[in-house]
């Protein structure tokens, strides 16, 4: 497999994207979250991150959702206005097949588009060779990395730093550039 198609998620899409984040949750070290949200919590999520205007993509093949992607608010204060923090989750089985990358890129263009100036990773666990890849692949530059900030399934797990422009960066002001 190495094309799917990469469309805007869709409410309909959430028992899927709540099907692959929950075995993210109980089996991966991607997400420090411990306890799987409901599909009730992933709806809100979803429609926080959409009334923000920020995007969320899913990757289908003939219908089924494989994995999702999304970029919300780094941080709350208004100074981060610019600054997005991406996520991007895959079925298992689809893992090492180009789609990941593929939905990083259709990000990194959808958040460009939207005035976006810096995207920030949080990569859990800095043995995810595969999430770390992907980040490489499109630009993103190690940052940094925080050591043992994370206790999950018995281990002390680091979080990997990565960071890469948006269009023009930090190049220029955006117009709405008002402090």
């Amino acid at each position: 497999m190495s094309s799917a198609e990469i469309r805007p998620a869709t409410e309909a899409d959430l028992p899927f994207v709540t099907e692959i984040y929950e075995h993210a949750v109980r089996y991966g070290t991607a997400t420090f979250e411990l306890i799987p949200p409901d599909l009730a919590e992933m709806t809100r999520r979803f429609r926080a991150l959409m009334d923000g205007g920020f995007p969320y993509l899913a990757a289908a093949v003939e219908g089924r959702v494989i994995g999702y992607a999304y970029a919300g608010p780094y941080r709350p204060r208004p100074a981060y206005r610019f600054t997005v923090e991406n996520s991007v989750y895959l079925q298992p089985s689809i893992h090492r097949r180009g789609i990941g990358l593929q939905l990083m890129q259709r990000l990194i263009t959808e958040c460009e588009g939207r005035g976006y100036r810096q995207m920030i990773a949080v990569i859990g666990d800095s043995a995810n060779a595969g999430s770390i890849g992907v980040h490489t692949k499109t630009g993103f530059q190690m940052i940094g990395t925080h050591p043992s900030v994370g206790l999950k399934f018995g281990r002390w797990l680091d979080t990997v730093m990565m960071q890469r422009a948006l269009g023009e960066g930090a190049g220029t002001l955006p117009a709405d550039s008002k402090a």
